[in-house]
């Protein structure tokens, strides 16, 4: 079976974690991106209970210095 990764911005809360909750579901790799770090380790914690791997990153997408070390 091949692995699926997907990387998610905005996963602290809302859209994005509720995104975040069904990629991990489903055995994705997923890749959290968000500016509020104990939301996001929340968003984490709740994805961490399925198979995939899950990287948490606290950044600011509108910085391209956060997002390129969010990414590398």
């Amino acid at each position: 079976m091949e692995t699926t990764n997907v990387i998610i911005t905005g996963a602290s809360s809302g859209i994005g974690a509720a995104l975040a909750k069904v990629y991990a579901q489903a055995g994705w790799n997923v890749g959290l991106v968000a500016r509020r770090a104990l939301q996001l380790e929340e968003t984490a914690a709740k994805c961490r209970i399925h198979e995939g791997q899950i990287i948490a990153v606290t950044a600011d997408v509108r910085s391209q210095e956060q997002i390129s070390s969010a990414i590398s």
